[in-house]
């Protein structure tokens, strides 16, 4: 039987915005709403968050505790051996990659995107080769196998991006994207900075504690110009400068 292991990445550095992923959005972390949304979409066997070895990061692994998931520590600079160090300690066939400081992640999306994989029987998926969702709502499915058979080709940024490899080899694996109709990529739903924030509370608060399927979090925004220009400014760094 084939099993799915989902891995959070998370860590409390950030140049931008540090200590982000444990803020406390409608009563919990950033970390904890990623968390339930992962688990929430019911189609993961398990569920790991894998932080650094940094002492900062121990704070990480308390919130672990008292949320009741499991925490993998491994180097700062290189989260391909950060992945690969859950799966030594947890079996599975498939692994969805998920990043701590995306709060409004969307469970269906997520098991949208793992039937699309499982059905196409591909090496690979993600939500961003063609962009069409909003940023902070991606999603990533990859071949455990794959993960290590990159171990030995992957290099510089691509072993702290750890599905970078995959994505800039497409013609070494099998690999296909997911869209939406509508396009929703000028929406930005991550958490980098500030202004990010006060867009994402402004969500919290309208739509309380529970995940927002991404059409219905679409349409209010459009009647809320003013909120989606609060971080429309903000740029996304380059793989090579995250």
């Amino acid at each position: 039987m084939m099993s799915t292991l989902g891995i959070i990445q998370a860590r409390m550095g950030s140049t931008r915005l540090p200590g982000k992923v444990l803020r406390r959005l409608g009563g919990r972390t950033v970390l904890d709403r990623v968390v339930r949304a992962a688990r929430d979409s019911g189609v993961l066997d398990d569920l790991v968050v894998a932080t650094t070895t940094e002492a900062v990061d121990d704070a990480i692994v308390a919130e672990c505790a008292a949320i009741g998931v499991t925490c993998h520590r491994g180097p700062v600079d290189d989260v391909l051996t950060r992945f690969l160090g859950v799966l030594d300690t947890h079996l599975a066939d498939t692994v969805l990659r998920f990043t701590a400081d995306c709060p409004l992640l969307d469970p269906r999306l997520v098991a949208r995107a793992h039937r699309v994989f499982t059905a196409a029987e591909v090496d690979y998926l993600t939500t961003s080769i063609t962009r069409t969702l909003p940023r902070g709502l991606d999603v990533e499915v990859v071949r455990a196998r794959v993960l290590k058979e990159i171990d030995n080709l992957a290099y510089e940024h691509h072993r702290t991006h750890v599905t970078s490899y995959i994505y800039s080899h497409p013609d070494d694996f099998d690999v296909i994207g997911l869209t939406v109709q509508p396009d929703l990529s000028h929406l930005r739903l991550t958490l980098d900075t500030e202004d990010d924030w006060k867009l994402i509370e402004a969500v919290v608060d309208h739509f309380g504690d529970s995940a927002v399927p991404v059409r219905a979090l679409a349409d209010w925004l459009a009647d809320q110009p003013e909120l989606i220009a609060l971080n429309s400014h903000v740029r996304q760094k380059d793989l090579s400068q995250a």
